[in-house]
């Protein structure tokens, strides 16, 4: 069989590997790197097929919601929320945990350090789906829609008060 290399083709691999490739070394590094990176970035950046898009039942219903319309206006914050400039910076996970979307592409935290909160951000462009540790990126923004979640015995969610310290969290890389 002629030794002809194709993309993907077994030859090309395994003369590549056994180091009888015509590329010199310099040439075998840089494509095996680039061929990492693509690895690499293409798995961290590809949405978890097994984290749907989240649907929260929230204990108060208020007449106006974030993603309601008035006179054109889309409403971007409501109450509970707190609205935080971040002029193009990063906010950060505040502990290992995964995100999800809610069904206005707000982004849904949610950790096992504590079980009983979600936190909702909201206006985060590119936002990381998936699980995460602590201090990595989640994406950025704008102004930050932030808001506090805690379970309630029924299963639905009500906003609470978020603490200075976890938005802070938030906020910086830890």
């Amino acid at each position: 069989m002629p030794d002809i290399p194709s993309v993907f083709g077994t030859n090309l691999v395994v003369n590549f590997v056994a180091g009888r490739s015509q590329m010199g070394f310099a040439q075998q590094t840089g494509l095996l790197l680039a061929l990492l990176m693509l690895v690499m970035v293409g798995a961290c950046d590809r949405p978890d097929p097994s984290n749907p898009t989240i649907n929260l039942k929230l204990y108060q219903n208020w007449q106006l919601q974030p993603g309601d319309k008035i006179a054109g206006y889309e409403v971007i914050a409501g109450l509970g929320d707190i609205s935080i400039e971040l002029n193009g910076k990063s906010v950060y996970a505040p502990f290992d945990g995964q995100t999800q979307q809610d069904q206005r592409h707000c982004l849904i935290f949610s950790s096992p350090s504590v079980p009983a909160y979600l936190f909702r951000l909201c206006g985060i462009s590119n936002p990381r789906l998936g699980r995460c540790n602590q201090g990595d990126s989640l994406g950025s923004g704008t102004v930050l829609h932030f808001a506090t979640l805690r379970k309630q015995p029924d299963g639905t969610w009500a906003i609470v008060e978020p603490s200075k310290p976890m938005i802070e969290r938030i906020l910086t890389k830890s």
